[in-house]
Formats: structure tokens, C-alpha cells, sequence
């Protein structure tokens, strides 16, 4: 007979396994890797005995951080990626927040063909939908030709669509925006009609109920969007690649090229170390705040 105790293990046993051998011990590899020396042609270098020739160097050095916070250029990266980020996740919560109230408030046999509308993106692949935003931001596409015609009417030279800033923040609202859509709806849907209903009877105009009571209930929900946008944006590398210029790389360009580009492993364990901190701050506040939401009411 499987006791209480064995039963918890038995059910706790495997994902604990898989997050020790998939996660735990891939960061502490990472962390390892950080204070290594690179190697000669990239990678790492081996851990050497101590001797006379090498000082006493175990192989292990600090040198990174300090190159890290030692070069402003890289706090610069940061902040652009905060920047793209907290855009990426207002313009979400901005186009996400009335979708997600129509299907909440919708008839039930037309809420599941609206859900399966927001998801059907994620039936083709990533790659592929960012590349048909490359046919559509081209210079001769019909879409970049009608903007530059507005724009003319207005005295303004053409501009360049693809290979942007604009392109990359087009590229990052349409990857994540289901991602907003979801939880927002997950929350509209739960909301009591009848709150809605005394407000109206004491007075309220639309306005002011949507305002004191539809979107204070929905704020988790906003939240839960939030961090599901904003924290997979800040280390997104794909889509700068084929969207953006030279001007828009990303911390997560920047990691990329570390490994797979200048091999330089150490700096690029470094610069992962430097980002997974950032989001565990990030969502540690999007914590703090969905728990003591109140407060701020």
C-alpha cells in the first residue's frame, strides 16, 4: 500500500526531476561558465593547474562583470530593450483589452470560434509569420506604398518600413498580442453582470462603470498579460534579426552573437546572468504589485 508520504513523492518526484536537470542545472552551468576565461579560438579555456607560468590562475576571473559595468554601451542595450518592451506591452494591453472585452461579453456560441480566431496564428510557424511582415513592410508592397502616398500629401520624404524600429515593434505586438488577449479574456469572463447593473442603478454613467468596476476586477488579468508580453520581449532576438537595422539590437541579439558569433562564452553567460536577474526583478514587481493591487485603487 503507497503511503501518503511516497504518494506526494511520486507526484512531486518527476516535475522536480525536470526542473533540476532542465533548468537548475543549465543556470548553474551558466553561472559557472561566467567566470571562466574564454578560449584561445572561442569557447572556453581549461581550467589550469596553478604554476609558475600562470600565477596561480585557476581560470576563473571577474573580468567580464567588470567588462560589463565597466562599458556604458551595454547599459544602453537595456534600456532600448526596456523601451521596446514597456512599448510592446502598452500597445498590447491597448488592442487586447477591447477584443477581450467583445468576446467576454459576447453570445457563448460565439465566444470559442472568436478564442480559436486568437490562437489560429500558432498553427503556422513563427519564422514563417515573421517573414511575411518582411512582404509586407517591403518598399514595394502595397501597404508601404499607401503610407508613403499619405505621407507625401503631407510633404513628407518616403520612408523605409522594413528594416526598422517600426517594423520590430509591428513584428513583436503581432507575435505577442494573443498573449494579452488570453489572460484579459480569462478575467472579462469571470466578471458578476450585476455589479454593472447596481452601478448603472445608482447613477453611473458607461464611462464611469467601466471605470470603478469593470477595469479594476480586470487588472490581474492586465498584469498576467503583461509579464507574458513584456518579459519574453525583452530577451526576443529573432525578430530584430529579420526585421530591424543595425540600430535596433536587443540584449537578446547581443547574447546571440556572443555565442554563435564572437564565441566569447563567458561574456555571453555574463550577459544571460545580467538578464534572467532583470526579469526575476521584473516579475517579482509584477508580483508585488497583482498581490497589493488594493493599494493602488
Amino acid at each position: 500500500m503507497i503511503t501518503h508520504r511516497r504518494a506526494k513523492w511520486l507526484m512531486s518526484g518527476p516535475p522536480l526531476l525536470f526542473l533540476l536537470v532542465f533548468f537548475a542545472a543549465p543556470s548553474l552551468i551558466m553561472i559557472f561558465t561566467s567566470f571562466r576565461f574564454p578560449g584561445e579560438f572561442g569557447g572556453l579555456a581549461p581550467i589550469s593547474i596553478p604554476t609558475g607560468e600562470n600565477n596561480g590562475n585557476y581560470g576563473l576571473t571577474i573580468e567580464t562583470y567588470q567588462f560589463f559595468f565597466s562599458d556604458i554601451i551595454y547599459l544602453e542595450i537595456f534600456l532600448k530593450s526596456f523601451a521596446i518592451a514597456t512599448l510592446t506591452t502598452l500597445l498590447c494591453i491597448i488592442m487586447a483589452y477591447p477584443l477581450a472585452l467583445l468576446i467576454a461579453r459576447s453570445e457563448k456560441k460565439f465566444r470559442n470560434l472568436m478564442i480559436m480566431l486568437v490562437v489560429l496564428p500558432f498553427a503556422s510557424n513563427f519564422l514563417i509569420r515573421i517573414y511575411a511582415w518582411m512582404i509586407i513592410l517591403g518598399p514595394e508592397s502595397a501597404f508601404s506604398q499607401l503610407i508613403n502616398s499619405i505621407l507625401a500629401i503631407f510633404g513628407v520624404a518616403p520612408v523605409t518600413l522594413l528594416f526598422s524600429s517600426f517594423a520590430v515593434l509591428i513584428g513583436m505586438v503581432y507575435v505577442h498580442l494573443p498573449f494579452m488577449i488570453l489572460p484579459l479574456y480569462t478575467n472579462l469572463e469571470k466578471h458578476d453582470p450585476i455589479l454593472l447593473d447596481a452601478a448603472q442603478d445608482l447613477g453611473a454613467n458607461g464611462w464611469q462603470r467601466f471605470w470603478y468596476v469593470t477595469w479594476p476586477q480586470s487588472l490581474p488579468g492586465i498584469l498576467s498579460g503583461s509579464a507574458l508580453v513584456f518579459i519574453p520581449v525583452l530577451g526576443m532576438f529573432a525578430i530584430p534579426d529579420i526585421l530591424g537595422g543595425t540600430d535596433d539590437i536587443m540584449i537578446g541579439n547581443l547574447i546571440k552573437d556572443q555565442f554563435l558569433g564572437t564565441r566569447d562564452w563567458p561574456f555571453g553567460s555574463t550577459l544571460s546572468i545580467m538578464l534572467t536577474l532583470t526579469v526575476l526583478c521584473i516579475a517579482g514587481l509584477f508580483s508585488w504589485f497583482a498581490r497589493y493591487q488594493t493599494r493602488f485603487l
